[in-house]
């Protein structure tokens, strides 16, 4: 098993299933997406007339660059502060149901799991690594989720501490 598994294009196999712009469909808050990348930036848009245009979009990868476009005013509130935890609860949702896509993310054992995109940009470094550069949000959100469908499996419970989350013996 690689030490580090890096992904970026939604076409590349095995690992472009981790791409938000693989067309899988996910239920999430009671709505039908066909990606991740739809259900992440449905709660983006301020408006329900700047969503409906967003997820109009012909393309996962045209709604990206569209939502990522947006002016301040079309933005939710608090958008900064609560993505991560929506793109968490995304992924949870899209591992948990799909088992062949909870089988491919347990596969990757303890490896790291890194979005290596192209394009150098503040978005990519954010949620990716561009030349090794980056924060890998992504990657780490994938590896919390991996960690908690492991624990899930083996009757234990994760506890999220700062540096990674932990999987811990459940107390009756």
């Amino acid at each position: 098993m690689p030490s580090e598994i890096r992904f970026y294009r939604a076409n590349e196999r095995p690992y472009g299933a981790f791409s938000n712009l693989y067309r899988r469909e996910i239920e999430f808050e009671g709505e039908r997406y066909a990606t991740a990348e739809h259900a992440y930036q449905a709660g983006k848009a301020r408006k329900p007339e700047v969503k409906a245009w967003l997820m109009a979009a012909p393309s996962p990868a045209l709604l990206a660059m569209a939502a990522h476009g947006l002016y301040y005013w079309d933005i939710s509130p608090g958008w900064s502060t609560s993505k991560f935890d929506r793109m968490k609860r995304i992924l949870r949702a899209k591992y948990t149901q799909h088992e062949d896509l909870k089988a491919l993310l347990l596969s990757t054992g303890d490896a790291r799991l890194v979005e290596s995109a192209t394009v150098d940009s503040v978005v990519n470094r954010l949620w990716g690594e561009v030349n090794g550069v980056g924060q890998n949000k992504l990657g780490q959100l994938l590896v919390e989720i991996r960690d908690e469908l492991r624990a899930a499996q083996s009757g234990k419970k994760v506890v999220a501490s700062r540096r990674r989350a932990k999987v811990v013996a459940e107390r009756a």
